[in-house]
């Protein structure tokens, strides 16, 4: 039987894959065009000029068109209306795709199923018994299965820690996440062959490493950046009310560095790390704000006064981070990172230049 949206979505696909092939050549331009999106989000969010979220569903004035653009979108939202799943930008999804240079056969492992969608696209190419996916949120579980089926895709999804792995389906041979990472799990190392490729994002960049055994890898950050959905950990907000009690310090360092220049390399030194921004009426900056899961707190001034509290001295960080790189923005892809038994370790350009561990989960 064919359904209202049958034609307009197929129409809308083979575009929107020839969209995504522009710039590449891929083996899973084919799996874009197969599978339909929509299957995967039947609704979804977006927020007005005022951030007020609005649901967005099948039959809604420009549902389909949105679903087919190039188009992160927001699917669930937490009673506080903070977003904690969405359906990823496709042509991230298409370039950390690329990267695994997967082929079919091949076993995948997937942390973070979310709607499904990636997790399709990988069935396409791979073949459902090849892919495993978790995820932390039983009730999105629940409804990525149903969906799989009803396109035929039938991989392993289960709900649980996707940072321990599923070692009954192991030696993976390729390794992808979909949720914010602070390090690559190690149970999902050793769950890998020998020459296991491993993407996933780390920070506000996305990793792609090469297993050598031994619970031991290396490899590069791709050029593109990336801010996924983080996994879900309890946290503590700022302490801006103890901040209003002190009287600050002078910085030299641009209070907007930390939203631009400085941002990937925040989100390797200060893993987790939130900001918010003041502004006048005339919507320039006046003031950041940063804070981490422990209670640790800072803002700065557009003046350049700073105050900071907590265990960790966020400025302080920002400033050391200013001083190694104190002209332009370096590129991502500069930096690698280096995985062995006593740790992770990210650095700049080459193994044994400049270099900082990144913190165990």
């Amino acid at each position: 039987m064919t359904g209202p949206h049958t034609l307009t979505s197929a129409v809308l696909r083979a575009g929107f894959a020839a969209m995504l092939g522009k710039e590449r050549r891929s083996e899973w331009l084919a799996a874009f065009a197969d599978v339909p999106r929509e299957h995967y989000v039947p609704s979804f969010y977006q927020q007005d000029g005022q951030g007020r979220w609005h649901k967005v569903s099948v039959g809604d004035p420009g549902y389909l068109e949105t679903v087919y653009s190039d188009t992160a979108l927001t699917t669930q939202l937490d009673d506080h209306g903070i977003p904690t799943s969405s359906s990823s930008e496709p042509r991230l999804m298409l370039t950390m795709l690329d990267a695994l240079d997967a082929r079919p056969g091949h076993r995948l492992f997937e942390l973070g199923l979310g709607t499904g969608y990636n997790a399709a696209l990988a069935s396409s190419l791979l073949g459902s018994d090849n892919v495993v996916s978790v995820d932390v949120d039983p009730d999105l579980v629940h409804l990525a299965r149903s969906r799989l089926a009803r396109g035929q895709y039938h991989p392993l999804v289960f709900a649980g820690d996707g940072a321990q792995g599923y070692p009954d389906q192991a030696p993976y041979d390729r390794v992808i996440a979909t949720a914010g990472l602070r390090r690559i799990p190690p149970a999902l190392l050793n769950q890998a062959r020998e020459g296991t490729v491993v993407v996933a994002p780390i920070g506000f960049g996305i990793a792609r490493i090469v297993v050598s055994g031994n619970g031991e890898a290396t490899g590069r950050f791709l050029p593109v950046p990336a801010f996924f959905m983080p996994r879900r950990t309890p946290t503590k907000g700022p302490d801006f009310a103890t901040l209003e009690t002190q009287a600050g310090r002078a910085t030299t360092v641009p209070a907007t560095d930390v939203l631009d220049r400085l941002k990937f390399l925040l989100s390797l030194a200060l893993p987790g790390y939130h900001s918010c921004t003041w502004r006048d009426g005339t919507g320039e900056t006046t003031g950041v704000g940063l804070w981490t899961e422990d209670g640790s707190t800072a803002t700065v001034h557009v003046s350049g006064n700073v105050r900071q509290t907590g265990p960790q001295r966020l400025w302080d960080t920002v400033e050391k981070l200013a001083g190694a790189f104190p002209r332009g923005t370096p590129a991502r892809e500069d930096f690698g990172l280096t995985i062995a038994p006593e740790g992770q370790r990210v650095w700049y350009r080459e193994p044994d230049g400049p270099s900082w561990p990144l913190s165990a989960e």
